[in-house]
């Protein structure tokens, strides 16, 4: 994997060094590709010879060679015993390289022009790979692939070991972040095969021969591993890590991969990483309204307190769904002491809207619809600065015992006019000639549409104020005060017809 993620708020250069190397011509790796596709030792043998014959005539683009040789080993090892489609896995990694190139902030030209060598390289390295699976025959696959397995790492180690001298640890570096590339492309295209046995060892034999040289690496191709969900090449880069005490941010790599759903890499870092660090994914997966991200954090262990933060940000940022999951897994006596700085907090981080507060009163978040509406009304009426002038207008104007008074004061308003059309109107269409279930649809269909179109248990207090007229009219004055939504709702559907 050769694109960095934004580990430290900056691309590293090292990064677009790989993914020049690795992109760049055919020829000059198709002598060394040959050690993997060894049977015997006598192939062995041959490989070592001509490396040295090449290495002695005056080879010296070795950075180039050990790139893309780990490319192709790593695609080599992550097939092994697989039942694949090559066309198809191909085709995969051909998409993933365009998700990768995408996430870097470079000229689109040059990520063009590195799009296209490095699907040249990827359809070379499976022709070649299925070329020799289509020539092994019948053989004992598990034997074979052991056998011939360790005579390819061996003989890639030879490769190393020749030219040594003249490959700096920068790049055994680029390499190791190759053969890292190469995988994080593979894991959404084959069956996970190299997840264990076999491909798996051979794998981590792999990375381990190129970590020698530059250990630094390793944490920056594991973040990338987290970033873009390669489940299978975080945990063996772990098990690197923990083996040779190598530092990898696993908290990191938590909030990395929940920035981009990645549950399962996410239950990786969590089981084998051992991460710990929920609060910060929790709450970007709240603002964000990524709801499986939530759930997982939720379901693995989060505090009251973290849920109270998390609710808060979903609130801000208008995430009803969240607000509405989370509010069932908070415990009513954390709402009840915390309710009046989840709504400050709301007003001081999202000043322009407040359709996450409506919810959240509609919800009835503190389940006790007069307890919920007389909180409401002393936040609007407060004369504390800790809630911005924002917050207090729209409460004022929507959840107040004075919005409900001027919704009341509105309601009678037009009952009257309503009347004074059925008594005074010399419309053509007389509407005191019609049905009265239909005067009533006319009368306070559009209410009744708002109403239904109020999510929650409660209405904001002026629309509950308008409905309340309307139902103590078609009722005569029949209704309590303190009645609720549903039940002023059911009086209307009484007197309407059904369509």
């Amino acid at each position: 994997m050769f694109l960095f993620c934004k580990a430290q708020g900056a691309w590293k250069g090292s990064a677009m060094e790989a993914i020049k190397h690795a992109s760049g011509a055919i020829a000059g790796v198709e002598q060394v590709s040959t050690i993997w596709f060894l049977y015997t030792q006598q192939d062995l043998a041959k490989a070592t010879q001509l490396i040295k014959r090449i290495v002695s005539n005056g080879a010296h683009d070795f950075t180039k060679v050990t790139c893309q040789t780990s490319f192709l080993a790593s695609c080599v090892l992550a097939t092994l015993n697989c039942m694949m489609n090559f066309s198809d896995t191909k085709t995969g990694m051909i998409e993933r390289v365009k998700e990768h190139l995408q996430a870097y902030e470079g000229a689109v030209p040059m990520k063009a022009k590195w799009s296209v060598n490095l699907e040249k390289f990827i359809s070379w390295a499976f022709y070649l790979i299925e070329f020799h699976r289509r020539n092994q025959g019948n053989r004992d696959k598990d034997i074979q692939s052991i056998f011939e397995t360790q005579l390819q790492l061996s003989a890639f180690k030879t490769f190393l070991n020749i030219a040594r001298e003249n490959i700096m640890g920068q790049n055994f570096g680029l390499a190791f972040d190759a053969a890292c590339f190469s995988l994080s492309l593979l894991s959404n295209s084959v069956n996970h095969g190299w997840s264990s046995g076999v491909a798996r060892d051979a794998v981590l034999e792999l990375l381990g021969f190129l970590v020698e040289g530059s250990v630094e690496i390793v944490n920056q191709c594991f973040m990338k591993a987290a970033r873009f969900g390669s489940t299978e090449l975080v945990s063996i880069l772990l098990q690197i890590a923990q083996a040779r005490g190598l530092h990898v941010n696993v908290n990191f790599a938590l909030f990395a991969a929940s920035e981009y759903s990645h549950i399962n890499t996410m239950e990786c870092l969590v089981t084998e990483g051992h991460a710990t660090y929920f609060f910060g994914p929790l709450m970007t997966a709240a603002r964000s309204g990524c709801m499986p991200v939530v759930q997982w954090f939720v379901k693995r262990g989060c505090t009251e307190m973290e849920l109270c933060y998390a609710l808060t940000a979903a609130t801000s940022n208008n995430q009803v769904a969240i607000i509405s999951y989370l509010l069932q897994c908070i415990p009513q006596q954390m709402l009840n002491l915390f309710s009046f700085e989840i709504l400050k907090s709301v007003g001081e981080e999202r000043p322009d809207s407040f359709e996450g507060v409506n919810f959240l009163l509609s919800s009835d978040f503190l389940r006790d619809p007069i307890a919920t509406y007389a909180f409401a009304n002393r936040l609007a009426t407060s004369n504390e600065e800790a809630i911005t002038p924002e917050l207090k207008v729209f409460l004022l104007e929507h959840w107040s015992a004075e919005a409900f008074v001027e919704g009341m004061r509105a309601g009678e308003v037009h009952y009257v006019n309503l009347m004074r059309i059925l008594r005074r109107g010399k419309s053509e269409i007389c509407l005191r000639e019609l049905p009265p279930p239909l005067v009533i649809v006319i009368a306070y269909l559009p209410l009744y549409r708002e109403c239904l179109a109020s999510s929650g248990s409660l209405l904001p207090q002026r629309l509950r104020g308008e409905l309340m007229v309307a139902a103590r009219r078609l009722s005569n004055w029949a209704v309590d005060e303190m009645s609720e939504k549903r039940e002023l709702l059911e009086i209307l559907q009484q007197h309407m017809p059904c369509f």
